[in-house]
């Protein structure tokens, strides 16, 4: 494999100073790994190039919000004719090994895997302070394990890389193994790592002991283990002086004005800067046209319109739709993209339209690379609680936290929403699972939730999803032929 060719190679790492934040910065500089890390100077630079991997635009599925695109809240969007052939067939299922961004993603995850792996090789033999030791290895710890369990996720067994010396070579791992290290690495965070009160204004962004309780939370609930996933969402909810809480404002909970809020778990800061320090990921699915924020990608489906309940301010704070003014800006779209696109029988099937939670205030496509991403929420660690306690039999408990996000989206309004009171265990889950698809629409959540609940196939089967085989994506077969028959490339995808 390329990736696990690099591992052997010399590292170079490009590493950030304090300034504004320990994100806002330039690149200042490179060193090998021969000679770095040795001094506490180095432990910092090398824990902060951790970080650096998640502002790789590659770190995002490849560039591109794929996995919103084989939801059924998202289309490739664009002009029809960008991206139509490189991204687009993930929206069909017709995407294969070779397909844009796969190795992309695959590379960048290894890379910060790998840069993790230096880190708590090489910091323990470092004279330091023991305290800000730990906690680096504490928040690399965090990091590689975000990091695979993106990639379990995504391609099921994979290498498993827990040394920056391993062999050339490297078979996929089961699955369990995969997980084992993931629960290792957070359990280590979580227990290390300060309260996200306890860092000061340019350390914000750094992962925290609440960050890896929610992961760990949403790693028992992929895994269907409602006790633990119950035990972690809540060690967050009930955190020290209650770390966390919602934003008042929907659109603030993803937009500038919630940065490193109340209700940010973890998220990704960034500059508004199209170069070092900035964040292509909104970039790629701002308005495209008239304003001119980026490239338009992700556009919101009929579908998800159609999911909201009525008068659901959320509607409004997920989908920008032609005509909308925002901070003073009216939206006008793209000349080359059809406001409404109709099948043959007339029916329209998509609506030029974009993802409103990506908006940061601005004229140009510059800023729109100042958006901090948002990886956890509080809402989405409230919507797994509600869903574990529901499976847990604690019908009561669960109805607190669904309708505390409920009561958010009404923004003070009492004629809408209406508080959900079913106890119902059946009945429940379908509300919760609904909840979450309104609530956290186009933020990557809605594949992994149909995946996980095993609704994939009566969802997205009408879209071409494949059972047996579209859970995972293919392993990018530049890595296959890389591998000299080290890897196996995953089930039906031949």
């Amino acid at each position: 494999m390329k990736t696990i060719k690099t591992i052997l190679t010399i590292t170079l790492f490009i590493f950030f100073s304090a300034c504004d934040g320990f994100l806002d910065v330039s690149p200042q500089g490179e060193l090998t790994q021969e000679a770095f890390p040795t001094n506490p100077e180095d432990a910092l630079q090398a824990t902060n190039a951790v970080y650096s991997s998640l502002r790789d635009w590659h770190y995002h599925s490849g560039g591109f919000p794929i996995l919103d695109f084989m939801s059924d809240d998202a289309l490739k969007g664009s002009s029809p004719n960008d991206g139509s052939s490189t991204v687009g067939p993930y929206e069909d299922f017709t995407h294969s090994p070779t397909q844009d961004g796969l190795d992309r993603w695959w590379n960048v995850l290894y890379q910060g895997i790998r840069r993790a792996n230096i880190v708590t090789e090489s910091i323990p033999s470092i004279t330091m302070d023991e305290g800000l030791k730990t906690r680096y290895i504490a928040e690399v710890s965090f990091l590689r394990g975000l990091f695979y369990f993106d990639l379990v996720r995504a391609f099921g067994e994979v290498p498993l890389v827990t040394t920056s010396e391993p062999d050339l070579k490297i078979p996929k791992s089961p699955v369990e193994d995969i997980y084992e290290v993931i629960i290792e690495d957070l359990e280590f965070a979580a227990t290390n790592l300060p309260v996200k009160s306890e860092y000061g204004t340019n350390d914000l962004g750094r992962a925290t002991s609440g960050a890896a309780n929610a992961l760990l939370a949403r790693m028992y609930l992929y895994r269907s283990d409602f006790e633990n996933a119950e035990t972690y969402a809540l060690a967050v909810i009930n955190s020290i002086e209650y770390e966390y809480d919602l934003e008042p404002v929907f659109t603030d909970a993803n937009g500038q004005n919630g940065e490193h809020g109340v209700e940010s778990v973890f998220e990704i800061g960034a500059a508004a800067t199209g170069g070092a320090g900035g964040n292509q990921y909104a970039n790629t699915q701002g308005v495209r046209g008239t304003p001119n924020r980026g490239w338009g990608f992700n556009r919101p489906t009929i579908s998800l319109r159609d999911a909201f309940e009525t008068d659901d301010p959320r509607e409004e704070g997920t989908i920008i739709e032609l005509g909308d003014v925002i901070d003073g800006i009216t939206i006008q779209g793209d000349s080359q993209t059809p406001d409404q696109t109709k099948d043959g029988m007339g029916n329209v099937i998509e609506i030029e339209s974009y993802n409103r939670k990506v908006w940061i205030p601005g004229t140009s496509t510059e800023t729109q690379f100042g958006h901090n991403r948002r990886l956890i929420r509080y809402a989405d660690v409230l919507l797994m609680a509600a869903e574990a306690l529901n499976e847990n039999d604690k019908q009561g408990m669960a109805l607190i936290h669904l309708n505390k996000v409920r009561e958010r989206a009404r923004e003070g309004n009492a004629t809408i929403l209406p508080d959900i009171v079913e106890m119902d265990k059946d009945l429940l889950r379908d509300i919760i699972f609904q909840e979450r698809r309104v609530e956290l629409a186009l933020e990557g959540h809605r594949f992994w939730d149909l995946v996980r609940t095993g609704r994939a196939s009566d969802v997205l089967g009408p879209l071409g999803f494949i059972e047996g085989k579209h859970e995972f994506l293919p392993i990018p077969q530049s890595e296959i032929d890389l591998s000299q028959g080290s890897l196996i490339q995953n089930s039906n995808w031949n």
